[in-house]
């Protein structure tokens, strides 16, 4: 709706130099304002002043972690008292306390740290970036590196995390080109360097979450079923409604969460030593874990071998499968388990051709195990061509997923 027009005595006209003054010094104020969540060429920042997003629940800027003098350029919440860090920049390659840091946009539009000798500490690389590029901390918690003229997003935290999933976060795989977006941990609470610990998800046949141990498989969920990843403790369509897993059908999967309505902060953590936790904080002071990946001995992958399972309420926790037994019994009794459990009594599959078959072991409360073949089987099909199939160890059927098969080393974990 346009404003009524007034008309106003002539003798006001002289002053309308000094109205059109006052209109452009309201607007540069209003400027100065909403750039308070920006970084550009000329608005740099120095050590130790921060920026703030838009709506208040993020900061960027310089800190030191716990039991450190050296300095970083990271993103923390600033709506919760315990200042938890999000993201680190120069995680691999700190500031001394007496470097005077300086984050800003280089002359080929990068988003760069520096020291007071403008040595680049820490640079977003990117290859797209245009002249005059400017960078903003989201309310989403992401700080995106834009074109100042076209607005597109050149570079951004979200597809280059540290050790932290957020909301609306996409942590994915290319199937195709090999390219990932995986959560990294820190060395140690004082160290954010990259540590030996990485999670992503991962497609081997079905999409999955996977925690690595120097590149070697720490832990793994069961498979997405649209709904859940199964197999993992305590993880309902309810308590963790909000995920989703996509195909984007050009090789990419990814994994994200966001929950509806208003929500505390909530983020996904990789800690130092390997776990990854779910966090939120109810009452903005501190943070609760309410999920954790690895909660017992007995998540960790492979923990009793091919053809064992783990229960933590055992002791040992590891025992052979019905029908199995360990191929070396003084290693196993040793508390040895990686040697894996063998058949007692071969199968004779060919009694088939007699009238008589093999049979299955029905197993509960277990997590499937890894490299499963999918078929659109229903259940009544998986179970008879896995029995027609002499390299059929097991079977598995879950409606959201279909039927999977393994015709190779079986590895299971018990939970009790």
């Amino acid at each position: 709706m346009q404003p009524e027009s007034v008309e106003q005595p002539m003798e006001l006209v002289p002053n309308t130099k000094l109205s059109a003054l006052l209109v452009l010094l309201s607007c540069i104020c209003l400027a100065f304002v909403s750039a308070t969540d920006t970084i550009t060429a000329a608005q740099l920042l120095n050590d130790p002043e921060t920026i703030t997003s838009n709506g208040g629940h993020f900061k960027l800027g310089f800190f030191s972690p716990a039991n450190s003098t050296y300095r970083y350029v990271g993103i923390w919440h600033a709506d919760v008292s315990l200042s938890t860090v999000i993201w680190v920049a120069n995680r691999n390659k700190p500031l001394n306390i007496t470097s005077s840091g300086i984050l800003t946009i280089s002359d080929d539009g990068n988003l760069v740290v520096l020291d007071g000798q403008n040595r680049v500490f820490w640079s977003s690389n990117s290859t797209n970036t245009v002249p005059n590029s400017t960078a903003q901390l989201l309310d989403s918690g992401n700080l995106v590196l834009q074109g100042n003229s076209t607005g597109s997003i050149i570079w951004e935290s979200f597809q280059n995390p540290s050790d932290t999933c957020l909301q609306k976060m996409k942590i994915s795989t290319n199937i195709r080109t090999g390219k990932k977006v995986q959560l990294t941990s820190w060395k140690s609470p004082s160290d954010p360097s990259i540590g030996k610990f990485s999670a992503g998800i991962a497609v081997r046949n079905l999409p999955k979450v996977f925690i690595w141990n120097d590149g070697s498989l720490y832990w793994r969920s069961g498979p997405w079923n649209s709904r859940i990843f199964i197999g993992v403790q305590n993880m309902t369509s309810v308590f963790l409604d909000g995920f989703s897993v996509v195909d984007d059908k050009e090789g990419t999967f990814y994994l994200s969460f966001s929950f509806t309505g208003e929500t505390f902060p909530t983020n996904f953590v990789l800690n130092a030593q390997g776990n990854l936790q779910e966090k939120y904080s109810a009452n903005g002071e501190n943070w609760e874990v309410v999920w954790s990946a690895l909660e017992t001995e007995c998540d960790v992958f492979g923990k009793c071998g091919a053809f064992g399972s783990c229960n933590p309420q055992d002791s040992p926790i590891c025992s052979c499968l019905w029908g199995f037994e360990p191929k070396n019994t003084q290693e196993w009794n040793r508390g040895n388990w990686s040697r894996r459990c063998v058949r007692r009594t071969p199968l004779q599959c060919e009694r088939v051709k007699n009238g008589k078959i093999d049979g299955f072991l029905k197993l509960t409360t277990m997590k499937v195990a890894d490299l499963a073949d999918w078929s659109a089987d229903d259940d009544e099909q998986c179970r008879n061509n896995c029995l027609q199939n002499c390299s059929c160890m097991a079977y598995a059927y879950d409606a959201g997923i279909g039927c999977m098969t393994w015709t190779r080393t079986f590895v299971g974990s018990y939970f009790g």
